[in-house]
């Protein structure tokens, strides 16, 4: 079909085309005028997603992410605003409401659900382009009341918001409190056990008294060092053969001054004896005091010989009891480093058990403080205000949109009945319906007025 027979086809069934326009445009302006107003009000909410958090002071990375605004739209759209909104504006007290529930729901249900699905139909929600402003338009009959939901919406939004980010908190809460409870107990355990391990030994200050037993310990083993090189010394000197050659014997005044007196008096008995002869009653003096002298001097020499052993008993003896001694402080040392370890072990696991609790009581701080919090990163930028226009019905769009329907049905129609009822309107009609060519055509004709004539 060329664009002659189509206008050709326009102009043969204008009337059917205009009278579709017109049934077409009349309906949508009645229809219009007869639907009742309907206002749309709204409030804008921003979000602040570079708002640290209240309690650590760090950005969260998870407002950041693309989908974050997103999720606070299905948030604003969710049943559970909207059963706020229900709650703050107090329609479940309504007796109308109630009514109008009972009526259309047979009692069957919650009211709060119903109300809440009733609100969510009119409510729209739209996130403003790259930026973190969104939109909360709610439609309804009375403006008043489109103004009070849209609010109420912006409000309980910010308040579940608030409620999402304090709930884990508060749950946290309660878990810490709970671990520091613990916490606490296992460190007066462990201060009670160091306590009670301490009293049951007589431990005042363990390191003290092991750096005084250790003491002691080293003193006694120096003693028995000594001790031990007396008792050898000793040893040898007793069982040495020759008393004239001990260091004591030697070295005593008393058998020196003896041995110079043998030394004297065995010269004089010499001379004696040369000069007076042996029997001379000075000889024999000589001799009797020389005597005298040797057996004194081998007396002397026996006491030193006698005192080395002596000596050498007591240095034994004196060893033993070192030894025991030396056993004794080196098991009390051994003892002391036992009750050391335990000591230490009991003190690690206070310390283990005070960073524990510090560490637990802090969290147990921090969650509470974010617990209690009533800051968020909502607030409400543009609060609804009361329209003055309504916003449905829309005479004027409804009206363009029925033209351009009215148009199309129009048109429509002439084709749907044209084809129905095909009719020869031109040349190119005839020469498409028997595949002849045309030779000539005769125009329509026209009434011969006075004063015109014909054109050739």
């Amino acid at each position: 079909m060329t664009l002659q027979q189509f206008l050709l086809i326009l102009r043969a069934r204008y009337k059917i085309a205009l009278l579709a326009l017109l049934v077409t445009v009349t309906t949508a302006v009645v229809v219009s005028l007869l639907l009742p107003k309907q206002y749309t009000t709204g409030a804008a909410v921003v979000i602040d997603v570079k708002a640290p958090d209240m309690v650590s002071g760090m950005i969260l990375q998870g407002m950041m992410a693309p989908g974050y605004m997103a999720t606070q739209v299905d948030i604003i759209n969710s049943d559970r605003v909207a059963k706020t909104v229900v709650k703050m504006l107090k329609m479940d007290q309504s007796a109308a409401i109630q009514q109008q529930w009972q009526d259309d729901t047979k009692g069957e249900g919650q009211l709060a659900d119903w109300l809440a699905n009733l609100l969510q139909k009119n409510l729209d929600v739209k996130p403003a382009r790259e930026s973190t402003v969104i939109n909360i338009n709610y439609t309804a009959v009375d403006p008043d009341f489109a103004t009070a939901v849209a609010n109420a919406f912006a409000q309980a939004y910010i308040d579940v918001n608030l409620d999402l980010q304090v709930a884990p908190a508060r749950q946290y809460a309660t878990f810490f409190e709970e671990q520091t409870k613990e916490a606490r107990a296992k460190l007066e355990k462990a201060q009670q056990a160091l306590s009670d391990y301490q009293q049951t030994h007589g431990i005042t200050s363990a390191d003290e008294r092991l750096d005084f037993e250790t003491a002691k310990l080293n003193e006694t083993s120096s003693q028995l060092t000594g001790i031990q090189g007396q008792t050898t010394d000793s040893q040898s000197k007793r069982l040495n053969a020759q008393s004239d050659t001990l260091a004591e014997v030697m070295q005593s005044p008393l058998i020196n001054g003896l041995k110079a007196d043998i030394a004297r008096m065995e010269s004089r008995l010499t001379e004696s004896s040369v000069n007076l002869g042996k029997n001379h009653p000075q000889a024999q003096r000589y001799a009797a005091e020389l005597s005298s002298l040797k057996a004194q001097l081998t007396s002397e020499t026996e006491k030193i010989r006698r005192s080395i052993e002596t000596s050498y008993q007591i240095s034994l003896a004196r060893e033993q009891q070192l030894k025991g001694a030396l056993e004794n402080q080196k098991k009390r040392v051994l003892k002391l480093n036992k009750q050391r370890d335990e000591l230490n072990v009991l003190r690690r696991d206070i310390e283990s058990a005070q960073r524990a609790f510090e560490l637990v009581s802090q969290r147990a701080s921090q969650t509470n403080i974010a617990s209690q919090t009533n800051q968020t990163n909502v607030s409400v930028l543009n609060p609804a205000v009361r329209p003055t226009l309504p916003s449905k019905p829309r005479v004027f769009l409804n009206t363009l949109v029925a033209i351009f329907l009215g148009t199309l049905l129009g048109v429509g129609l002439a084709l749907m009945l044209e084809l129905k009822e095909r009719k020869v309107r031109s040349a190119q009609d005839l020469r498409d319906a028997l595949d002849l060519p045309v030779l000539g055509s005769i125009g329509r004709a026209t009434h011969l007025l006075p004063g015109k004539k014909v054109a050739a």
